[in-house]
């Protein structure tokens, strides 16, 4: 399918090619748009059509922010599967894209149907887009619908043409504004279309979201078939990110890319710092806070079922760092429903608790956990373990006895490395490691609890290539706690949809946007505290000045911004953001050029158990913050430009 006509085409092929495979509602081959809308319900299906283009963020192969970055890692024998880890470790080419959202690898096949190719399947946004459009083109002639239900069709459709676009922005950097389908007679010249500047993109996708927000609901009116259906409070909170994203050093003044413009030499990025768009941003933050506080959204509490009633205070706290998987909670604001995350909460899993369970195989334990990662998360003081005054870090691979009260966090008696004692609940509550409790599993009694054991040999040690996790720690996040080895190939899992938008992540984007605009606050402080309340730590005041060697990070905005930052990779450790954050904070160097290591799992010891080992070296380069476009596409479309440093 060539670039210059993918805008026709994708609208021909998608739409009446494909209409048997996405919505069903063309008998006997007979494809016509008008039959498509002839009345509210295939015009519904029509819509669904349109979602169906959501990019699949909890998909564990195919998510550029889940194993494309540094936070998860899996051995060497996944390369032919895992498309985003492909990616991580340094195979994105301009032949042929690793997960091409610009081109897609969906195509037609002789009869007009979608096909895919299973190496890296993903579509076409562009053909998402076109979709969009002819939705809202066609919308209005359908006659037996409600005017208010109408609008609100309008509005979802307004804002997934938003989202599409700025998918495709943070990917691709600026692109293509596809407002309107280009109609079939236009000229080659008329499809060859530019790129537009950086923030020309993103004004367009917040009108977008602008106009569609006052016509979406507050919230879904039948939960049982709508949940996952955009709402106001999820418009608003895009706009807040997105706006973020704007004034973040990727996008704003960011000098790497003064040169870069196309081929008529319009400049794609401003050269110019702006810090108006972080007052911008600020704004639409609190708009969208505001908005969900008034609805009732909140920060997450653990609260379990009958069985869990009396669990400690410690096991409680660790619980709430698994607020991803309790579906629909109070502080989660837009999940999606079209990734089953059966597959990840098993891959995350070690495959037995117990000898009896040693050779089990219904989860496999594969995914890990870089030691980096582990090294974020806080001292159980609040604050970071390298500069906690009480935390010895220097001896922190040394080896100590679990006592009593260590009992609800590791296994009482065990020997584990200084690493893992005296951390934040989160560390807890989000790692699986040597000797540490897994709660959960069919067994509600955190005094039962059941812990793991990952040396070698031992019934969670390696075996094999990949039944295990590579650096000793695994994403225990995932992992939703009623779940069960029930068998020696079955682990019962319960589905939950794949987090997009929650309020944690509201509150750290203002409280990002706060300190760029006028450094620490109180306000700054305080929304950075209700998160850290939900981990049972003191707020960032109290924590710093009683317990950092650095005391004075909280008073300038350099060092509340490494704060920010920091607690912004603990919170949302592992929900794919910090792939994305990384590269609009311009700290993908840094981050990603550093090894990933674990701990040394083909030993049988906690002596040689115990120690730093590189497992693997990563490379990031300037050009590596962008997807390069196809070089077909660049040959076909002679006004397009390839992106930057590819």
């Amino acid at each position: 399918m060539k670039f210059t006509r993918i805008l026709v085409l994708i609208a021909a092929i998608a739409i009446l090619g494909s209409c048997k495979k996405y919505i069903d509602v063309v008998p006997d081959n007979v494809a016509t748009l008008d039959y498509a809308f002839r009345m509210r319900s295939t015009a519904e299906r029509y819509l669904y059509t349109c979602y169906s283009f959501l990019p699949k963020m909890g998909n564990m192969y195919h998510s550029p922010g889940m194993f494309g970055g540094d936070d998860l890692w899996v051995a060497t024998d996944k390369t032919s599967y895992w498309a985003n880890w492909t990616i991580g470790i340094g195979m994105q080419n301009i032949n042929t894209p690793i997960l091409d959202h610009w081109r897609g690898t969906l195509e037609a096949d002789g009869n007009g149907n979608f096909i895919n190719k299973p190496s890296a399947p993903t579509q076409s946004l562009w053909t998402g887009i076109s979709q969009c459009n002819i939705f809202l083109e066609y919308i209005h002639k359908v006659p037996d619908m409600e005017e208010y239900e109408r609008s609100q069709w309008i509005a979802e459709i307004k804002f997934l043409k938003a989202f599409y676009h700025f998918s495709l922005l943070r990917m691709y950097g600026p692109i293509p504004i596809q407002d309107k389908n280009i109609p079939v007679s236009a000229s080659v010249e008329e499809v060859r279309i530019s790129r537009k500047p950086a923030d020309e993109v993103f004004n367009y996708i917040i009108a977008q979201l602008d106009a569609a927000a006052p016509d979406l609901p507050l919230q879904v009116r039948d939960e049982g078939t709508e949940l996952g259906r955009i709402t106001r409070p999820i418009a608003l909170g895009l706009k807040a990110k997105i706006l973020v994203y704007m004034a973040s050093p990727l996008f704003n003044g960011n000098p790497d890319y003064s040169g870069y413009s196309n081929k008529d030499g319009t400049k794609l990025f401003s050269g110019n710092i702006d810090k108006e768009k972080w007052r911008r941003a600020a704004i639409a933050c609190k708009e969208a806070i505001d908005m969900c506080t008034s609805l009732g959204y909140k920060m997450y509490d653990f609260l379990g079922n009958n069985q869990t009633a009396a669990i400690s205070q410690d096991t409680k706290l660790a619980m709430n760092a698994r607020v991803i998987t309790d579906k629909w909670n109070t502080e989660i604001i837009w999940a999606h429903t079209g990734a089953s995350t059966k597959d990840l909460q098993a891959w995350a899993t070690p495959r037995g608790f117990n000898n009896a369970q040693a050779s089990f195989t219904g989860s496999t334990g594969t995914i890990g956990v870089p030691l980096k990662i582990a090294a974020l998360y806080y001292s159980r003081n609040g604050v970071p373990i390298e500069e906690d005054i009480t935390w010895n870090y220097n001896n922190r691979f040394n080896l100590r006895k679990s006592i009593a009260a260590d009992k609800y966090k590791i296994k009482e008696g065990y020997t584990t490395a200084e690493f893992n004692f005296d951390r934040e609940s989160r560390f807890y509550g989000s790692l699986g490691f040597d000797g540490g409790i897994w709660y959960g599993l069919g067994e509600f009694d955190d005094n039962k609890a059941f812990w793991l054991e990952t040396k070698k040999g031992q019934f969670g040690g390696k075996v094999g290539q990949s039944w295990h996790s590579v650096t000793g720690y695994y994403a225990k996040k995932y992992a939703y706690y009623t779940n069960a080895i029930t068998s020696s190939t079955n682990y019962t899992t319960t589905n939950w949809p794949w987090v997009m938008l929650r309020l944690s992540d509201l509150y750290l984007l203002y409280a990002e946007a706060l300190n760029e605009i006028n450094g620490p606050s109180a306000e700054v402080y305080q929304y950075l505290d209700l998160i850290r309340a939900k981990a049972g730590l003191k707020g960032v005041q109290e924590s710093w000045t009683n317990f950092s060697r650095t005391p004075g990070k909280i008073s300038n905005p350099e060092g509340m911004r490494e704060i920010i930052h920091r607690e912004r990779s603990i919170e949302l450790a592992f929900e794919a953001e910090r792939f994305w954050d990384l590269r609009r904070w311009k700290e993908a160097p840094e981050a990603l050029n550093r090894p990933i290591t674990g701990w040394d799992v083909d030993q049988e010891t906690a002596d040689a158990y115990y120690r730093e080992k590189v497992i693997y070296n990563q490379v990031f380069n300037l050009k590596d913050y962008f997807w390069p476009v196809s070089e077909r596409d660049l040959i076909v479309n002679k006004n397009l430009v390839q992106s930057p440093g590819w």
